[in-house]
């Protein structure tokens, strides 16, 4: 078979999608395809980022768990037997990473939620540093008082891209259709949550 051959055949994952098309991928990773290894990094990236922001980590942190937790994979990638259980093996890898990361840091580190982010000033005075830190204390107290469920999916989630709802899904074991309602309905609990705490 020629290079020009192979280079046209179609790859195993095309056409699938979610779970199905991550464990195809897995499993020609495995066979040793770069380019099937490529792909998960590009499609679960976001997923494995969120986890670590989502853990309390800072960006440059972030970013070196997210290396870290790939670089791990592809270490270890025969390891993993069950291909479709990939982005659940992600998450949990990544948290044991955040925690590690964090133990290792000195003093207290800063909670940086992705909702709160959004809401920073580029060039904050001390005022608004002041505001910012109330603000951000009042959004943590809110987002502790929700369910744990609800919690675990708000950090998936909160800016992630609606293609990553299958693998969040698969993490959480929740059916896919059900990620944004239940999302909303979080996030307007949090809503709540954080006006009542702002109120008192």
């Amino acid at each position: 078979m020629t290079e020009l051959q192979t280079a046209s055949m179609a790859k195993p994952w095309e056409g699938l999608d979610g779970r199905d098309r991550h464990a195809a991928c897995m499993i020609a990773a495995q066979a040793g395809d770069r380019s099937a290894f490529y792909v998960l990094v590009a499609e679960l990236s976001p997923l494995v980022w969120h986890v670590a922001r989502g853990n309390g980590l800072d960006r440059t942190s972030a970013e070196d768990v997210v290396q870290t937790v790939w670089l791990a994979l592809l270490r270890h990638i025969d390891r993993l037997s069950e291909p479709r259980a990939l982005a659940g093996w992600l998450i949990t890898t990544t948290r044991r990473e955040a925690v590690r990361v964090l133990q290792r840091a000195s003093g207290q580190v800063e909670l940086s939620g992705e909702i709160a982010e959004r809401l920073q000033t580029t060039d904050p005075s001390p005022e608004h540093e002041v505001l910012r830190d109330e603000r951000d204390q009042q959004l943590w107290a809110a987002f502790h008082k929700l369910t744990q469920r609800c919690q675990e999916l708000l950090r998936l989630t909160v800016l992630a891209g609606r293609a990553e709802y299958r693998a969040v899904a698969e993490a959480l074991h929740m059916p896919h259709g059900s990620i944004g309602p239940t999302r909303g309905r979080c996030i307007n609990n949090l809503r709540a949550l954080y006006n009542g705490d702002s109120g008192s």
